[in-house]
């Protein structure tokens, strides 16, 4: 497919989706999908885009009290390497989203900065807004500076781009194989429908689609999500495997009243933080109140959520800026108590589940390797903690996953 010839055309009701995975099928192409928008989904799996094309639409499978299917239909795809094809998709957008992961962020940017160029020269009075579904800090302030490296020089794109932060709330488990080989676009997802974003961020009107939420803060939000929901979470699975490692599921590690006491402990000392940090978002009550709601859902029975999915991933989930770290060194600036994060990241240096064929997560593989070899060097040049600044929290870790190494011993003579 050759770029649109002459002036493109903006479809208002058309949203272009980076990433046909789990987030980008399950929420952001169920939310807009359910609008009435048109989907393109942009991916790099052949399968994937084929199945799409196919069948112009998937089913999203609600796990909750009750079961609920929905069809996401008016849906094709594009593949990621037709650049043209992508840019011209891009330029007569609605609206754009991005779903692909942080480590792969960076490679669509100039794609989409490609669309942008056609767009602004064929009308240049309809900027475009893009949702980054992404899972990290300062996504906006990122993906602006790559897009100006690619952007023509004096390209207005704090006026023609909007670039909207998101907190993901939304849990979607590893599919079954079994459900896999049955409908490979199949999607299973809980009922919550959320989608916190930056209200701030837009250059049209927001969109009149059921389930956005914009905050005016989002910096508070995004922290919210990955310095409660995504640390209890992490907490819960470490915690718990540490103690249950023949379990599968995270609402049956739940099931133990020690492991969701220490699971809500941790999260309110994370949460103690923020309500310091970001007094005019948050209050007491209101914090509490969504980690006991994030605990419910974290003992969903019917969403099958794995232990292994929730803990995978140790080199970015104990990493120096995710949520462990990212929580503790808030702590440290507001001179606030962390030892409770700290203990539970402590469990993480001990996690080794298997998926559902046995497997371990590559990654994780090597990590344990490394660990084995030198603690501190993993910490430092794997992790990338701060030799001088994080020495402190260097020893405390050394010293704890000392003392449950002994207690693992012991657990398994």
């Amino acid at each position: 497919m050759m770029l649109t010839e002459g002036k493109s055309q903006v479809e208002t009701r058309k949203i272009v989706i980076f990433g046909a995975g789990k987030i980008g099928r399950s929420f952001i192409g169920q939310l807009f999908g359910t609008a009435g928008y048109k989907i393109v989904f942009i991916d790099v799996d052949p399968a994937v885009i084929s199945l799409l094309n196919t069948q112009a639409g998937y089913r999203v499978v609600i796990k909750g009290d009750k079961e609920e299917e929905i069809f996401v239909k008016n849906v094709q795809a594009i593949s990621a390497l037709d650049k043209y094809a992508v840019a011209d998709a891009v330029a007569t957008a609605g609206i754009v989203a991005v779903s692909v992961g942080k480590n792969a962020l960076e490679k669509v940017i100039p794609v989409i900065a490609m669309g942008l160029t056609i767009r602004h020269a064929d009308n240049p009075d309809k900027p475009l807004d893009i949702i980054l579904a992404e899972n990290m800090r300062s996504a906006a302030e990122f993906t602006r500076e790559q897009l100006r490296k690619c952007l023509p020089h004096a390209f207005p794109e704090n006026a023609y781009v909007g670039l909207i932060e998101t907190s993901i709330g939304k849990m979607v488990p590893i599919m079954p194989l079994a459900e896999v080989e049955k409908d490979p676009l199949v999607v299973f997802a809980e009922p919550y429908n959320s989608l916190i974003l930056d209200g701030k961020g837009f250059k049209s009107p927001i969109p009149d689609v059921k389930g956005l939420a914009p905050k005016s803060n989002i910096k508070a939000w995004v922290d919210r999500k990955a310095f409660i929901h995504n640390l209890g979470h992490a907490a819960a699975a470490y915690y718990g495997y540490f103690h249950h490692p023949d379990l599968v599921y995270m609402y049956q590690i739940l099931e133990d009243e020690k492991v969701l006491r220490f699971t809500r402990n941790v999260m309110l000392q994370s949460a103690e933080i923020l309500r310091v940090v970001y007094p005019e978002d948050f209050t007491p009550a209101g914090l509490e109140e969504h980690i006991d709601d994030l605990l419910y859902r974290f003992r969903n029975k019917a969403l099958q959520d794995t232990i292994f999915r929730v803990g995978q991933d140790l080199p970015r989930k104990l990493g120096a800026d995710d949520r462990f770290m990212g929580s503790i060194h808030l702590g440290e600036s507001n001179h606030m108590s962390y030892n409770l994060i700290v203990k539970a990241m402590s469990y993480g240096f001990f996690f080794r589940a298997r998926d559902e064929e046995g497997n371990y997560f590559p990654p994780d593989e090597n990590f344990h390797r490394a660990i084995a070899e030198n603690f501190e060097s993993t910490l430092i040049n794997v992790l990338h903690f701060d030799p001088s600044g994080d020495g402190q929290i260097i020893s405390e870790l050394k010293k704890l996953c000392s003392l449950l190494e002994n207690e693992n011993i012991t657990l398994n003579s």
